[in-house]
């Protein structure tokens, strides 16, 4: 037998070997904390970040250590659950299944009843034992490990923010923000970082701080933004990129289910309101050696050489990458003048008007702010998006744009497909983000988006029926 063949199999077997003996430990530990479990849920999330999976009895919880099935179509579904064929990965092939292993860590109360239910992610393997690779979370801890391997070390933070909004539509049938309790004003406007308007809203916020703390969710508090019913909510940062994602979905689970409970829907639309600002998902990264030291500053903590290739490299690939920062048709609604978000690639010290921010800190905190992503986009995506652009920063001799002083939304730079069909041609036609993500994964990523917009092209709105019977 082949040397490389017995080396791989051994692999896969002592991976696990310790994987089993790992979960085993953390579903005593579980249910020793809550007896009371009766299910638990087990999640694979897709290619939008949404949840997929299946709820089992508590009894059959240790069965799953060696995996369960799902198949490998739950990576080429458009935003409504529905298969793309072109993809793929769906009758072409049979519909076949793949291994779904449990990830360590991961086994939590759910939101919708913490004592009787529990919630754990899994992540797909192909038929080798590999990591499948289409499957984000995959595609994301790849580029991790190049990193890795270089002796570099993201540390990253994740900041979201989303709308709380009334169960009831207003009398054109849109979107209205929930009336503050004891009131019955909804246009009351928040103030940014105002404690009153968390005040009204205490209940929910309260109880998805304490949810999130049972599921072990590292997060601050809730901020009030500037539009009605809007927060925000930053995880602290981490040295694990995939545990940093991995809170963002579940923390976006835990505020849609919480915001249920108090007779509220909350939605990470990336634009829900033509009026007010659209929802956006900032993600902050700093790069540590093997000696803890923060690679992105030099001596006298000013801009090292490292970052600024970093910058470059980001800043190059992402005008392709915004098929994957703006994954959908509203995504494209955010991209507006006076709404806070860059429509080019840009980069620039303390200045919020720019893609790339490098925020005021110390030489240990100095740091990237990437500014560009929908809260609705899928998180490792876009951690990927940006480990991509480093990568590819440091290994070309790119030029690096001047920075950005004063209002970079009226400055020249490298301007942003902020069509989604723009935005996916564009996606397809980079060698180097194709190389770096996966010829398959951009291959099913593209299928799917193309399938959506396709479906909404078709559509008639009830906006062009109006101006049409006046005009044609």
């Amino acid at each position: 037998m082949d040397t490389n063949i017995v080396e791989v199999e051994n692999f896969v077997q002592h991976s696990e070997e310790r994987r089993s003996s790992a979960f085993a430990r953390e579903v005593k530990t579980y249910l020793e904390r809550y007896p009371s479990t009766q299910y638990v849920d087990v999640l694979i999330t897709d290619l939008n970040g949404g949840f997929r999976g299946k709820r089992i009895p508590v009894s059959s919880l240790r069965k799953i250590e060696k995996g369960c099935y799902f198949p490998a179509s739950v990576f080429a579904m458009d935003i409504l659950g529905n298969v793309v064929e072109e993809a793929g990965l769906g009758q072409e092939l049979g519909e076949p299944d793949r291994n779904c292993v449990p990830i360590p860590g991961t086994l939590t109360p759910s939101a919708a009843d913490p004592e009787l239910i529990g919630q754990m992610m899994l992540t797909m393997l192909d038929e080798d034992g590999a990591p499948f690779d289409v499957e984000p979370r995959n595609v994301l801890n790849r580029l991790w490990q190049k990193l890795r391997q270089r002796g570099l070390h993201p540390v990253v933070a994740v900041e979201l923010e989303f709308y709380l909004l009334d169960r009831q539509r207003d009398a054109d049938g849109y979107l209205q923000p929930p009336c503050a309790p004891g009131t019955e004003d909804r246009n009351t406007q928040n103030q940014v970082y105002s404690v009153d308007n968390l005040n009204h809203f205490a209940d929910v916020l309260s109880d998805i701080d304490e949810l999130g703390r049972l599921q072990l969710i590292p997060a601050d508090g809730a901020v009030a933004e500037a539009s009605p019913g809007q927060f925000e909510i930053n995880l602290h940062h981490t040295d694990n990129v995939l545990d940093a994602c991995d809170d963002a979905l579940a923390l976006k689970r835990l505020v849609r289910s919480v915001a249920e409970k108090h007779k509220m829907h909350a939605t990470f639309m990336a634009k829900p309101y033509e009026e007010h600002a659209g929802s956006g998902m900032h993600i902050h990264i700093s790069v540590l050696n093997g000696k803890g030291e923060n690679v992105l500053a030099d001596a006298d903590g000013e801009d090292s050489a490292l970052l600024k290739r970093a910058l470059a490299g980001m800043i190059d690939l992402m005008p392709a990458s915004i098929a994957m920062l703006a994954p959908n048709v509203n995504s494209y609604r955010r991209f507006q003048p006076g709404m806070y978000v860059p429509t080019q690639a840009s980069w620039g010290h303390n200045n919020r008007t720019v893609a790339l921010r490098i925020p005021c800190g110390d030489r240990d905190n100095h740091r990237i702010e990437y500014r560009v992503a929908g809260a609705d986009a899928n998180p490792y995506l876009v951690m990927a998006t940006i480990l991509a652009g480093i990568l590819y920063g440091l290994d070309n001799d790119l030029p690096l744009q001047e920075e950005v002083e004063g209002n970079g939304l009226e400055q020249e730079g490298l301007p942003f497909p902020i069509r989604q069909s723009d935005a996916l041609w564009e996606f397809t036609q980079n060698d180097h983000l194709r190389e770096l993500l996966g010829e398959r994964f951009v291959h099913v990523f593209h299928a799917c988006k193309n399938d959506e917009l396709i479906q909404f092209e078709r559509m008639i709105t009830e906006t062009e029926i109006e101006w049409m019977l006046k005009n044609a």
